[in-house]
């Protein structure tokens, strides 16, 4: 039975562990040849890479610090070498650092809006451009963007973040307007509190009920919430909803 990715190839940023790794194993599970990116934990992502079948069905794993600039350009090139072609990128790798406004220094401030607009909107930035130079000449494409609702709804305890977020909804949308021509779709998905590693103090701590209390479910996302719709995304008859930022917060907060 053909599968609806059959043949793609996808790279899948920040694939380690938690929502990458499970973006990757829904890519890999639709028939796409996941290139599994990770920055220093090269254990789990060759071990995830096997998982999926290895080299012998056309998996890598691939390394790259995607705050430089020349590492993000090396890293598309590289997973558009393996197979020589790309076409899909999921930029998911994050960061998420708090910083209260009033209780921080000046300099602690600057440090964590640097920090989080470095990591989660112009890695991802640079990580599109390169990947949209190599799509365009094949006429197709898919760049999915994992943002948050935080953009939405604000993160007083992490503003930087909230806004970095913020920014990369705005890419998506910018760029799905700026690349349809060339046959690129660009989307957004904007998840709430998911079952990861970086989400488990906040579920462990006090506050936990009251989380999953946001959400009428009464719990909060599991990573495959999110990585079902970066399949759906990235199947081919997905295009003509280029643009769209998708919630997947358990209607814990709406917009119109």
């Amino acid at each position: 039975m053909q599968r609806p990715l059959d043949g793609l190839v996808a790279l899948v940023t920040g694939a380690s562990g938690g929502i990458g790794s499970a973006i990757a194993r829904r890519l890999a599970g639709a028939g796409a040849r996941v290139m599994v990116h990770y920055h220093r934990d090269e254990a789990s992502s060759r071990a995830l890479m096997e998982a999926l079948g290895g080299t012998d069905r056309g998996h890598a794993a691939l390394p790259a610090d995607l705050t430089d600039p020349s590492a993000v350009e090396a890293l598309v090139h590289h997973a558009y070498a393996v197979h020589k072609r790309l076409d899909v990128v999921v930029n998911n790798a994050g960061r998420y650092e708090t910083c209260r406004i009033l209780e921080s220094t000046y300099d602690q401030w600057q440090a964590h809006i640097r920090a989080m607009l470095e990591t989660n909107l112009v890695s991802a930035a640079n990580v599109s451009y390169v990947a949209a130079r190599l799509m365009a000449p094949a006429g197709r494409g898919r760049i999915i963007n994992i943002g948050s609702r935080g953009a939405f709804r604000g993160e007083p305890d992490a503003p930087g973040y909230g806004a970095s977020k913020a920014g990369l909804h705005q890419l998506t949308q910018s760029l799905a307007v700026a690349l349809g021509a060339s046959g690129i779709s660009v989307f957004g998905i904007a998840p709430g509190f998911v079952e990861t590693a970086m989400a488990r103090p906040h579920m462990t701590a006090e506050r936990g009920a009251a989380i999953r209390a946001q959400s009428p479910f009464g719990r909060v996302a599991t990573t495959d919430d999110v990585a079902y719709w970066v399949g759906c995304l990235a199947a081919p008859e997905a295009a003509f909803a280029s643009g769209t930022l998708i919630d997947v917060n358990g209607a814990s907060y709406l917009r119109s």
